[in-house]
């Protein structure tokens, strides 16, 4: 079965267009410092076709803002390419010269690179002779992969919070990552939708196995107790959400069959799910409102 595929430019547009002050403050400082944050609008995508390589290529955001009081504008693209690409940074410049050439304006170009390894990416394009340099076009980065994990995680920041899913960690170190995002959210008491985005985020790009799963409530019980209270709560309530998901889809099956049919389906697709991550049946019998001997039946 092949895997669905992740629209990684809606993830990443969603994420940045909605914290895209937390994104810049987390990274880029120095930029922050220099926009009027008052002045901030996401412009309509910009799509541009290479005419030698007949591709079509689009800006993921173009933000409109002011500089020191004068109108400017920051590019962010973000590349998911496996494959190095050597005539990216070309293509940065295109993207910036076509905008510039639009709206005569200053611009900050960034780019982030996102795919699993890591690799040395330059910053910058140039057209130079033994004579003369013609052209040095520079860009900002963020290459995340090369990005250690545990220094964002002191960030209070929903930015690092969602981005450490595409950070430097290993296999081994995944249960911890997933736990420090946890912790993470729980401070930052973002309202729902918030929340459910970066947990989104999050999961489409680090999932654990049922293994695992189990692994991390074990070490969220050795938490402080408050704390441990605060994450088990998250999980239980996404938990849930993915149960009602998988009721609902039992549902949609089961039009076919006979709208209880699928109910029960679903609900019992949802119950070993939870029996495989360590649920005990207490729990698994106040979430689903499935009797205790059926779970019983199904755990054996």
């Amino acid at each position: 079965m092949t895997k669905p595929r992740i629209d990684h430019d809606r993830l990443f547009k969603e994420l940045l267009s909605t914290f895209f002050e937390e994104f810049l403050l987390l990274f880029f400082p120095d930029v922050y410092e220099h926009i009027d944050v008052r002045h901030l609008s996401f412009l309509s995508e910009e799509l541009f076709t290479d005419v030698t390589a007949g591709e079509k290529h689009r800006v993921d955001l173009l933000v409109e803002t002011k500089m020191k009081g004068e109108e400017g504008l920051i590019i962010v693209h973000v590349e998911h390419q496996s494959y190095a690409q050597q005539t990216f940074p070309e293509r940065m410049f295109l993207y910036f010269s076509r905008l510039f050439q639009k709206y005569r304006r200053r611009i900050v170009p960034i780019a982030i690179f996102s795919y699993d390894e890591s690799r040395d990416e330059p910053s910058s394009w140039r057209i130079q002779f033994p004579f003369l340099t013609v052209l040095d076009f520079r860009y900002l980065t963020v290459e995340l992969r090369k990005l250690p994990w545990r220094a964002y995680i002191r960030h209070d920041n929903p930015v690092a919070a969602a981005l450490i899913s595409k950070m430097g960690y290993n296999k081994e170190e995944k249960v911890e990552v997933k736990k420090e995002f946890l912790r993470m959210l729980v401070r930052l008491e973002l309202d729902e939708a918030k929340q459910r985005l970066l947990f989104g985020f999050f999961e489409t790009y680090l999932r654990l196995s049922a293994e695992e799963e189990a692994k991390l409530r074990n070490e969220v019980s050795q938490m402080e107790t408050k704390e441990a209270k605060q994450v088990m709560e998250l999980i239980i309530s996404y938990e849930q959400r993915g149960m009602e998901k998988g009721i609902e889809q039992g549902i949609k099956q089961g039009m076919k069959q006979g709208r209880q049919q699928g109910i029960e389906e679903g609900k019992l697709e949802v119950v070993k799910r939870m029996l495989a991550k360590g649920y005990d049946v207490d729990t698994i019998h106040e979430l689903t409102g499935l009797p205790a001997e059926k779970i019983e039946q199904l755990k054996k």
